[in-house]
């Protein structure tokens, strides 16, 4: 007898055939007839299947009446068109076998539903919900369109290392990897001696692969990172995590312009996708989290993206009469209030902000001749606001060097991307997606620890 997934034996084609399902119980309930009513998914899809399990089965009065939410069971049967509204199909059973069961004095997962505050505290069980198996199931669509999306662009996948010597983005937020005693240093006092340490140097988990990959874009032309990395900012805030995941992809011979073409078809492929394999999954969302989204998200799918500059973004804001929380002025950089007036308010649609002051802005990105500004970008959608930023690389030695001087950045540190530009320098450009980030504004999902299996936030390190 054929084993079928949920997803596949809730199709018409599945109907008069005989299956073995195996999934958990989500509800049992009894008819007065002598039969009961089992909703059974396995996480195929959003969607349960009705198991009707007559009387005359051996162990219904044994096993099947007390069945409970968890249980997992094999039902082996026959699916047969349903009478029932909302489903095509159902499976009577001939034989169910229970493989694992759920006390449900004891099982969280009941009928009352948890905030998904209370959910993070069993992170090894909320992906059982409907709510975070479609997540579970909508993050990996998008993986599965980021690497479909690049290989289709011609661009080769790269895995940059997650342990690094340097800090892309300049800040210092970065978890440090020892494997010195801290407890012996804390009791000295004395300096650390990193020749003893294993790298003999100080090292960090990744902020970002943008340099490393820079490297092999510098010889194999188009390339991507997609990979876990790391920030130890401490911030509890809904839109911070200290370890996410970043697609990372870097052209040579790209400039501003190609860059923000690449940018807006990924987008528009992302979502398009997440449409078109994830529509049940989807219309959860829109219906239960956030009303509207999947019109959200076609508006961005349907619409081309207006181009802006940073100046022109502060005179729109300047002059909208808005009062914001942060006040906007040249040389500052934009918050999330700000990105959100222009895509939602002003233009209606996805915004694409270029030409940013290089006071704000990391070494990397290439000074304009007013040298006033870098060739930055940086992706708005309606709702969230930035949701990728990027620029094209500084590829000119000497200015590369001052911008490094001007930033207190040690060029012996970053010797070798420095030696990029010694050696058949090339335009390029590049940009970063938090893949969590992207997750939330396809799901509508508030909290950025709800869209990433197990959140690491200061203090929360458990599963």
């Amino acid at each position: 007898m054929k084993w079928m997934l949920i997803s596949e034996a809730r199709g018409d084609a599945a109907v008069g055939q005989p299956c073995e399902i195996r999934g958990w119980i989500r509800t049992r309930r009894d008819s007065k007839g002598g039969f009961s009513f089992l909703e059974v998914n396995d996480g195929s899809c959003f969607g349960s299947l009705q198991v009707v399990a007559p009387g005359e089965l051996e162990n219904y009065d044994s096993e099947i009446k007390k069945l409970s939410a968890g249980c997992s069971v094999v039902v082996r049967g026959t699916i047969k068109p349903s009478p029932a509204e909302g489903q095509a199909s159902e499976l009577h059973a001939s034989e169910l076998r229970v493989l694992g069961w759920a006390d449900p004095e004891t099982y969280p997962l009941q009928k009352k539903r948890h905030s998904f505050e209370k959910l993070r505290e069993w992170a090894h069980l909320r992906p059982r919900t409907n709510t975070f198996g479609a997540i579970a199931r909508v993050r990996d669509q998008v993986c599965a369109s980021i690497h479909d999306f690049f290989r289709e662009e011609s661009f080769r996948y790269v895995q940059t290392p997650i342990i690094t010597a340097s800090d892309c983005e300049g800040a210092g937020e970065m978890f440090r990897v020892t494997t010195l005693d801290l407890d012996r240093l804390a009791g000295s006092g004395g300096p650390v001696r990193y020749e003893l340490d294993f790298f003999d140097r100080p090292a960090y988990l990744t902020v970002s692969g943008q340099l490393e990959a820079e490297t092999y874009a510098t010889a194999i032309g188009r390339v991507y990172t997609f990979g876990p990395t790391f920030r130890a900012e401490n911030s509890n805030t809904s839109r911070h995590l200290a370890e996410f995941w970043m697609v990372e992809p870097e052209a040579a011979f790209f400039d501003l312009h190609d860059n923000m073409q690449l940018a807006e078809r990924f987008l528009k492929r992302i979502f398009d996708d997440c449409l078109k394999t994830s529509a049940e999954d989807m219309e959860f969302f829109d219906q239960r989290i956030e009303k509207g989204k999947i019109e959200q998200l076609r508006g961005v799918i349907d619409k081309p993206f207006v181009h802006m500059t940073y100046s022109e973004a502060v005179e729109v804001l300047t002059g909208s009469g808005e009062t914001f929380e942060f006040p906007v002025a040249w040389g500052s950089d934009l918050q999330a209030e700000h990105e959100r007036f222009l895509t939602e308010q002003h233009v209606g649609g996805p915004v694409i902000l270029t030409d940013y002051p290089s006071s704000i802005k990391p070494f990397y990105m290439r000074l304009s001749d007013d040298e006033r500004t870098v060739a930055a970008m940086d992706v708005l959608v309606p709702g969230v606001g930035e949701i990728i930023g990027g620029s094209q690389r500084e590829e000119r030695l000497e200015v590369l060097q001052k911008r490094m001087a001007a930033q207190n950045l040690s060029e012996e540190n970053y010797w070798w991307y420095v030696d990029l530009r010694r050696f058949g320098t090339v335009p390029h450009a590049g940009f970063g997606l938090g893949l969590e980030r992207i997750i939330q504004y396809i799901t509508g999902m508030t909290n950025i620890r709800d869209v990433i299996p197990f959140p690491r936030t200061p203090g929360s390190a458990e599963f």
